[in-house]
């Protein structure tokens, strides 16, 4: 008998997937960011700063070519806004407490010196200087972006929250408090916009690898969007971040070989396939640049209406929103 009312209340019991849908509409993602640049005075007398004084780029200029560039590729679906902007004048703390000062820095940057192990940033001593358990908990803000320099320690991105999951890198311990998944990117203003997408780009294959990790075959669209001649012979698609349609090794962005690719099928009829194979080749993502080809790329992403095996076709709710994944 137990059996029996077993059943019957898992009949009733809420799906956990949504229901599929053609209409359902693909919604415009808001995040709000806690920005932190670690950008240290190096000359008391003068107040140059770290980036100043190695001529490496404007933290502000990266930001606005970064969240253009995202709201562009995008259609609009990823809308990031700054709710704060800290600008800390110290090198941030190592996991044991270790912390640079501008001469022993530059003595690693010069080669005098080797980089100091453990190299890892003290994640949690950021979490609970700028209280951001507590400010995602409360909705203040969604995600944080630290920026910093060669030898940081930052890691490409990290999640915490319940529920987090690998994202370029283990999850954030012990960060249950905040209530829901967040993420943390970690720039460095010594790179360009390139460098930051490709850091984005990473976020988006983990999340996306999670998002569609209970699927197989051709139900996974993960799996086939990443597709590239080398390992889907006459089946390319997108490729993933590191590997164009035609690349043959990580970061070969301007291979010339031609190859077929059913890129625009994704772009122009997703989801509904209609067998669009064109032959392309390294002009299509900007030989060899890789701010143009991370753009590209992002630019196949689906941001539809409708929703297929529970999963949303606009793939932007997830990779702005991890909370939206359900494990």
């Amino acid at each position: 008998m137990s059996n029996f009312f077993t059943a019957l209340a898992n009949l009733f019991k809420p799906a956990k997937y949504p229901a599929d849908s053609t209409t359902e509409p693909a919604q415009i993602t808001q995040s709000k960011v806690l920005v932190i640049v670690y950008d240290p005075i190096m000359d008391k007398t003068t107040g140059v700063t770290l980036s100043q004084q190695q001529k490496w780029y404007r933290p502000t200029d990266l930001i606005t070519g970064f969240m253009a560039d995202l709201l562009q590729i995008s259609g609009g679906m990823a809308r990031y806004q700054i709710v704060q902007r800290v600008d800390v004048d110290e090198f941030p703390a190592k996991t044991d407490g270790f912390q640079y000062t501008p001469q022993t820095y530059m003595n690693v940057l010069q080669g005098n010196a080797s980089p100091h192990t453990p190299s890892e940033i003290n994640y949690n001593a950021i979490l609970g200087k700028y209280n951001i358990l507590q400010r995602v908990a409360g909705n203040e803000i969604d995600e944080v972006w630290v920026f910093g320099f060669p030898h940081a320690g930052l890691y490409e991105s990290t999640m915490g929250g319940p529920g987090a999951f690998w994202c370029n890198a283990p999850a954030l311990k012990n960060t249950e408090a905040g209530k829901r998944r967040f993420i943390v990117m970690g720039f460095s203003f010594e790179r360009y916009i390139g460098e930051m997408l490709e850091a984005y780009g990473h976020r988006a294959e983990s999340i996306m690898e999670k998002t569609f990790s209970k699927l197989s075959g051709d139900a996974n669209l993960w799996k086939r969007f990443t597709r590239y001649e080398k390992v889907a012979p006459g089946k390319s698609a997108c490729g993933n971040i590191h590997f164009a349609p035609n690349s043959q090794q990580d970061y070969d962005w301007n291979n010339p070989a031609p190859v077929i690719s059913e890129c625009y099928d994704w772009q122009l009829n997703f989801p509904n396939f209609k067998g669009d194979m064109r032959i392309v080749g390294p002009s299509e993502w900007g030989s060899g640049d890789i701010r143009a080809h991370h753009k590209w790329w992002f630019n196949h992403f689906p941001r539809v209406a409708g929703r297929r095996n529970g999963i949303h076709n606009n793939w932007w709710q997830y990779v702005v929103k991890p909370q939206q994944v359900i494990l």
